[in-house]
């Protein structure tokens, strides 16, 4: 079937975890004919929710696509995972779509993950539309949950349709705007008389809805006062402008479980939200013209289009996800991948409905699809037509910000991890993992404990690799506050020719991680055998002498020693000067050192003194605090070791509303207490 951009809305389904997210598509899809049955999340059913990992979990881990149809416009459905440690999904997702619905359960507040995503979609210039879940339970509170919408966003928050309720449950709504009343049934909704006891009310919503479409309009806010209202097609446009420049968000309710109030959403996704043609905002970059520009959904111009996702399907391989901004990609076509300048051949491409693909010979501007078997083509990437060169900006991911050491649980798999994190890192860019070489460990970094459960319980499932992951090492270090001097006397005799090395060092403190000093006189050191001191001096300074750890800030001078002409050779003076070490490294008042970073925290300022508070805890000095309207961030300094739980602590202190981010300083003298912990311990492995 031929579609155009204006019969097109691409929509994210966003909101907190558990909301009914995944149900809500679920009857959206079924009502809509695009399936024959309604799964359940519970018994892992759902069109969405296809990967195993989800089904165990019961909850969404990635974002997944599907399409219906509904009344002659294409819906493209995108299930975005609510929970904190996926968000990166969720940015690839709002990446794709024109505009979001957020589902928020019946409880008389807005949930924490509800307000990120919000907050996301008004930033971004997303329109967005608010369902309320959750009706059909005898707690539902909608007027409560409205009000705490108002409290959040005022002026934004525009309810459309008046729930019916009896005995505590939705039984019906009046859609105000169509000022018609509907009742639920088990054959779907009928059309009732508007109950008198809802009069008021309707009216007073009218009057509200005509007075926020008047002001987003100039020539309806003079209508407006000259008629004294605005007639019911003119109210509509201006709800519509509304929405999509984000002066208006209108709020629904239902109950997605037991399909109520799920048609009337449809049909307002369809009023309402913009068509694919109509988001002229999409900013990219003219490589060739070296400007930046605007891409309009122009079908019949050159392709333009982002991969927003990538997945390795056991099937058909690895699936790039697209959205088609600009005119068509079709099967044949060969196209120019902007990022990499490699051009791409496009064999297969399909329409998604979840884990299943559709195959189409070509998507049209504003469409969202997937192309299989591109050879280098990742998340991120531009493909373009031949003969242009247009880069769209790139999706920003989350930084990782929980690390953990993972190693085989058998020997000889640490490859085989190595290499299964690397392809992995195709499909998600929110992990990291890296090799310490100080401490030798692999670090894997994520979003958060579950985000990094799933990577090990993937390497399982596709590799057949069992991981184990444990809290990382600290990489200390050792130096000295003292100054001595030692002795290095290396003799051996055993027949024949022998072996004689004989120096004296002065160890002290430095700025720098290692000086050597030469004040050698009179040859007592010949001046072929020093550097063999000095390599010797390094070699040993890897391992120090409290714990084994890398040694910095020390200064050796050689000032000197002795030689045999014979037995002396630079193995025996490179010898002598690792005795010498050992000697004066531990009369040198030796101390052990732990990696600074520098903390900063965004969150609330409500906040503000639990965040202080813990830092305190953590050893953690406040250098900073900055407070921009109702966020404070507060800068501190803080240990290393003190933050590999940090990520999970946060989000329970700020209720998932903090971020951080650490960067290195510096190294510093950890306490004496402490120190001899550390030190016991590390001498115990």
């Amino acid at each position: 079937m031929s579609i155009t951009a204006n019969q097109i809305r691409n929509i994210a389904v966003i909101g907190h975890s558990g909301e009914g997210k995944t149900t809500l598509c679920e009857a959206m899809l079924f009502n809509a004919g695009a399936i024959d049955r309604m799964g359940t999340v519970e018994q892992g059913t759902t069109v969405m929710d296809f990967d195993e990992a989800e089904k165990g979990k019961k909850m969404s881990v990635y974002a997944s696509v599907a399409h219906l149809d509904w009344k002659g416009i294409k819906v493209n459905l995108i299930d975005l995972p609510g929970f904190y440690d996926f968000e990166g999904e969720r940015h690839e997702g709002l990446a794709a779509c024109g505009g979001a619905i957020l589902v928020i359960g019946a409880n008389g507040s807005l949930p924490i993950g509800a307000e990120s995503v919000v907050d996301y979609c008004l930033r971004q210039g997303k329109p967005l539309i608010i369902f309320i879940n959750g009706m059909d339970k005898p707690t539902a509170d909608y007027p409560g949950t409205i009000e705490a919408l108002r409290e959040k966003y005022a002026g934004k928050i525009a309810p459309i349709q008046i729930p019916i309720m009896k005995d505590g449950k939705m039984t019906g709504y009046i859609n105000a705007l169509q000022e018609r009343a509907y009742e639920f049934s088990t054959k779907g909704r009928m059309d009732i008389p508007i109950p008198q006891e809802y009069a008021k009310q309707l009216d007073d919503m009218e009057n509200r809805l005509v007075e926020t479409a008047a002001e987003n309009d100039d020539v309806l806010l003079d209508k407006f006062f000259e008629q004294g209202g605005l007639t019911r097609e003119d109210a509509i446009f201006g709800i519509r402008k509304g929405i999509a420049i984000g002066n208006v968000i209108p709020v629904m309710a239902g109950s997605a479980l037991n399909n109520r109030g799920v048609i009337n959403l449809l049909d307002e996704i369809v009023t309402y939200m913009p068509t694919a043609d109509e988001r002229r905002n999409t900013i990219a970059t003219d490589l060739l013209a070296d400007e930046v520009v605007n891409v309009n959904r122009e079908e019949n111009g050159p392709l333009a289009a982002l991969v927003f996702k990538t997945a390795n399907d056991a099937y058909t391989g690895k699936l790039n996800y697209i959205k088609v901004f600009r005119g068509k990609l079709k099967t044949g076509d060969t196209v120019l991948n902007a990022d990499t300048g490699k051009e791409e051949r496009i064999g297969q491409i399909f329409t998604l409905m979840g884990k299943k693909t559709e195959l189409v010979s070509e998507l049209t501007a504003g469409d969202i699809g997937a192309v299989n078997k591109l050879s280098s083509t990742d998340t991120n990437n531009t493909l373009c037509a031949i003969g242009t060169k247009i880069k769209f900006d790139p999706i920003r991911f989350p930084r990782p910000s929980l690390p953990r050491a993972i190693k085989a649980a058998d020997k000889g798999d640490e490859d085989k991890i190595w290499t299964g994190l690397n392809r992995m890192k195709e499909e998600d860019y929110t992990f990291s993992a890296e090799k310490n070489t100080e401490t030798g460990e692999l670090i894997l970094s994520g979003q958060g404990e579950t985000h990094l459960e799933l990577i090990v319980s993937k390497l399982k499932s596709r590799y057949g690799i069992t991981a184990l992951l444990s809290k990382p090492k600290t990489p200390y270090r050792e130096t000295i506050k003292g100054t001595a001097i030692a002795e290095g006397k290396h003799k051996k005799q055993s027949g024949g020719h022998g072996q004689y090395g004989h120096c004296k060092v002065r160890f002290e403190p430095c700025d720098s991680d290692f000086e050597f000093g030469d004040e050698v006189v009179g040859g007592a050191v010949p001046r072929q055998y020093i550097p063999a001191v000095e390599k010797g001096l390094k070699e040993c300074m890897v391992r120090g002498v409290l714990a084994g750890y890398p040694v910095t800030g020390v200064k050796a001078t050689l000032f000197d020693g002795s030689y045999h002409d014979v037995d002396s050779s630079e193995m025996a003076f490179k010898a002598a000067a690792a005795i010498a070490y050992k000697e004066g490294m531990k009369n040198a008042n030796p101390v052990l050192l732990e990696p600074i970073v520098k903390l900063k925290v965004a969150a609330p300022n409500d906040y503000q003194g639990a965040v202080m508070g813990d830092i305190s805890k953590r050893r953690g000095r406040i250098c900073d605090s900055i407070t921009d309207g109702d966020t404070t961030t507060v800068i501190a300094e803080v240990p290393l070791s003190e933050t590999y739980d940090y990520t999970t602590d946060l989000r329970g202190m700020t209720r998932g509303r903090g971020k951080f981010s650490t960067e290195f300083l510096r190294y510093e003298e950890v306490p004496y207490a402490l120190a001899e912990k550390i030190i016991a311990e590390a001498n115990k492995d």
